[in-house]
């Protein structure tokens, strides 16, 4: 395997990693359509992908999540059941992108990618909450759609220029590093705080 070749399916991996995280349906029905259509091709491992079954699941649930994405409170719903759907779904992904049959490899891709489907996939869900505590939709749609550009954008960047989605890719993770404990004390408090009881009203202390 050259150099260019190993660059092009560490980007492919990550790619497919960091997109779950975001959006996993968008991810495969993009990527299997191109390779479908001839546009790119997949290693032996995703080829699976470019399956007019994949692609028709893959779009009919990437409807699904693009409308349930909209609707603040729903958003977080939907991510928090699909915890248990990005993370493995990005692993396996990240392995096939490496090869078809089981080896160190495909392991080391698989335990590398469900990690960074893990981290980009709360950084997304925390910051969902977050936004959701502001009643009005604006905020919500933009975030939305911003995570919608981002991954169309790295799907293009991962496979147009592999270093410079790697690089981008690193930086990002930097920052989701970062963010993430905060987050994450946010929804402590946030927690603690829906979690109190309520002083009854005056007029309720008053009859």
């Amino acid at each position: 395997m050259s150099e260019l070749q190993v660059l092009q399916t560490v980007a492919l991996a990550s790619l497919l990693a960091w997109a779950s995280g975001l959006r996993l349906y968008l991810a495969v029905f993009v990527i299997g359509l191109a390779a479908y259509l001839g546009y790119v091709t997949l290693p032996e491992g995703l080829k699976v992908l470019s399956h007019p079954y994949v692609i028709g699941t893959a779009g009919f649930l990437l409807a699904i999540e693009f409308l349930a994405d909209k609707f603040p409170g729903l958003d977080s719903a939907w991510d928090g059941i699909h915890t248990f759907v990005r993370i493995p779904a990005g692993a396996l992904l990240a392995a096939g992108a490496t090869g078809d049959t089981l080896n160190a490899l495909t392991v080391a891709a698989g335990l590398l990618g469900g990690t960074i489907t893990a981290g980009t996939h709360f950084m997304k869900a925390g910051s969902r909450a977050v936004i959701n505590t502001s009643p009005e939709p604006v905020s919500n749609w933009t975030a939305s759609f911003t995570e919608e550009a981002m991954v169309l954008g790295g799907i293009w960047l991962a496979f147009a220029y592999p270093w410079v989605f790697l690089v981008m890719l690193v930086l990002f993770l930097g920052f989701a590093a970062w963010v993430l404990p905060k987050l994450w004390r946010f929804m402590k408090r946030l927690w603690i705080a829906l979690s109190l009881p309520r002083e009854p009203s005056k007029e309720l202390r008053r009859s």
